[in-house]
């Protein structure tokens, strides 16, 4: 009898997996795909937009003094302004920007000396940035960030067409040699997957600092970010998490629209890093939470299911299952990746899809985790 009730119990684990692997298959065929196969609509007519683009900078002198003349280079040939939001910097950043403003004439520079009681984060900077802002559309990056090409500003606009009040970008990382630079890239191309497959599914959850637009009457209308200013981040997740919806949400992967960041150099920092984004989720809608949450518990469960129905029950199956998986997951990551311009992470996409299942184990406690009160 023990017998039999310990090969029944290694089928109810059969099928456990063959449930998490049918619920992979259906997030890559329903959902993902979206991004693989996506084609942006031919626009009848093309409009280009007054554009203020928005930065909020503490201490990122080094940064800014690499990244910011490619903002302020931008081929755009409509009004446009660069709004760097100076939040007491300690470092030389106030007297470099006077020296950049010398040349450029549509930089406008906010200096903030004071602190917002009660609102950790860069929530408060980006706010008055917002309101010094001179045009409806919003073009948000961060200090450490460079874009792809001089027509980032043109391509990003271009999303926007009747009835669109928010636009999804994608902020990639440079690519560098390494095991870690791998590591961080195929993470925010796997995070990037989601939110603009989300996205084009009509459930859009979140968008990145790095590359996000919007519309200033939303931010307004939405009272800014009031609802979440006792949360550290969530200037950008957060606030798109409230707001936007699947009629007033696009997104734009050109290659040309793409921003560009220095990875972290350490797995500590890029851990620290990983820890204070992570504290967001929990405040996600439920369907979102709920998805994702599906999503990346059966993604951490398919590998040790994999192998425990393989050795216990019958690798045959087992790995035809795997099969259809790996064959499903494969195409969709190659068509994303060229998509997204990450071409060079497929060759490794098998080994760093494992690779997830360690991350999930290392950074799934921050989900739990008090955020400290610092943005920097």
């Amino acid at each position: 009898m023990a017998f039999l009730s310990l090969v029944n119990w290694w089928q109810v684990l059969f099928y456990v997996f063959c449930l998490v692997a049918l619920i992979q298959l259906l997030y890559y065929w329903i959902i993902f795909q979206k991004l693989a196969w996506y084609k942006p609509a031919e626009k009848v007519q093309s409009q280009t937009y007054a554009v203020s683009v928005i930065i909020c900078a503490r201490d990122e002198a080094a940064n800014l003094a690499k990244n910011l003349p490619g903002v302020l280079v931008q081929t755009y040939p409509s009004t446009h302004e660069v709004i760097v939001v100076n939040h007491n910097s300690q470092d030389e950043t106030r007297y470099l920007l006077e020296e950049f403003r010398k040349t450029f004439k549509n930089l406008h520079i906010v200096n903030l000396e004071q602190e917002a009681k009660g609102i950790p984060g860069k929530k408060y900077p980006l706010s008055i940035g917002i309101k010094e802002a001179h045009h409806e559309i919003l073009l948000l990056t961060d200090a450490d960030c460079v874009p792809a090409s001089e027509n980032w500003m043109q391509k990003m606009q271009y999303a926007y067409g009747n009835g669109t009040e928010v636009v999804l970008g994608y902020g990639a990382y440079h690519k560098q040699p390494g095991i870690l630079n791998k590591l961080i890239r195929f993470e925010t191309f796997h995070a990037a997957l989601q939110y603009l497959s989300f996205a084009l599914a009509g459930l859009p959850y979140m968008g990145v600092g790095r590359n996000l637009s919007y519309k200033k009457g939303l931010f307004f209308a939405n009272k800014g970010f009031s609802s979440i200013n006792h949360v550290l981040s969530g200037d950008d997740d957060l606030f798109i998490n409230r707001v936007a919806n699947k009629h007033n949400t696009s997104i734009m992967i050109d290659e040309d629209a793409i921003t560009l960041s220095a990875p972290k150099k350490t797995f500590g920092d890029w851990w620290r890093q990983k820890n204070r984004h992570f504290t967001t989720g929990k405040f996600y809608k439920p369907v979102h939470r709920f998805l994702l949450g599906l999503y990346g518990l059966t993604h951490f469960l398919f590998y040790p299911l994999l192998i425990l129905s393989a050795i216990f029950f019958d690798w045959r199956i087992s790995l035809g299952i795997f099969l259809i998986r790996c064959i499903s997951q494969g195409i969709i990551y190659k068509k994303s990746m060229e998509k997204l311009n990450e071409k060079d992470l497929f060759a490794w996409w098998w080994l760093l899809d494992i690779w997830m299942f360690i991350y999930y184990c290392i950074f799934a406690p921050a989900l739990w985790k008090k955020p400290k009160k610092n943005w920097h």
